[in-house]
């Protein structure tokens, strides 16, 4: 298995396949405009800018599991991401990220990469990083700032 094999949905309600991102480095979140990290939004662009020509790709999926930090509809959360932090890389429709009705992504990227207690996420902007392969090779926590992880993009890229 791979994180090519899952399909997703884009904030309309549309299929993506995660198929069509093969060959790219990855860097999956799980966002929330009213979190307090949300200045990561700023980060996870920058990466997207600097390093999307060399093939990476960061792809937000919100979730409002985490103290309602995302609470509005799909269309008005993209609006505002792109208002208030620049955001131009894709974010998708609203998941659940843990609990019986996670998103199958989510199910798999975390029986890939365990966080340091346990699998479940614990808080908004959990990073995971996927090779060309579509591996899932690393995990960071929620406070792990995006530049703490440019060094680990490069390497794979």
């Amino acid at each position: 298995m791979s994180v090519y094999e899952y399909v997703v949905q884009d904030k309309s309600g549309g299929e993506v396949s995660l198929g069509d991102y093969e060959g790219n480095v990855l860097l999956i979140v799980n966002t929330a405009t009213k979190c307090g990290l949300a200045n990561q939004f700023e980060g996870l662009e920058a990466l997207h800018q600097k390093y999307e020509l060399e093939g990476l790709r960061v792809l937000g999926f919100p979730c409002n599991q985490f103290m309602n930090q995302e609470p509005v509809s799909d269309e008005n959360m993209a609006q505002e991401c792109k208002i208030n932090f620049g955001v131009t890389f894709p974010l998708f429709k609203k998941i659940q990220v843990n609990g019986k009705d996670a998103d199958p992504l989510y199910k798999y990227l975390k029986t890939e990469q365990k966080g340091l207690l346990g699998s479940d996420i614990k808080w908004n902007f959990t990073k995971f990083l996927v090779d060309r392969k579509g591996n899932v090779v690393k995990r960071f926590a929620p406070k792990t700032k995006p530049e703490q992880i440019e060094q680990d993009i490069q390497e794979l890229l």
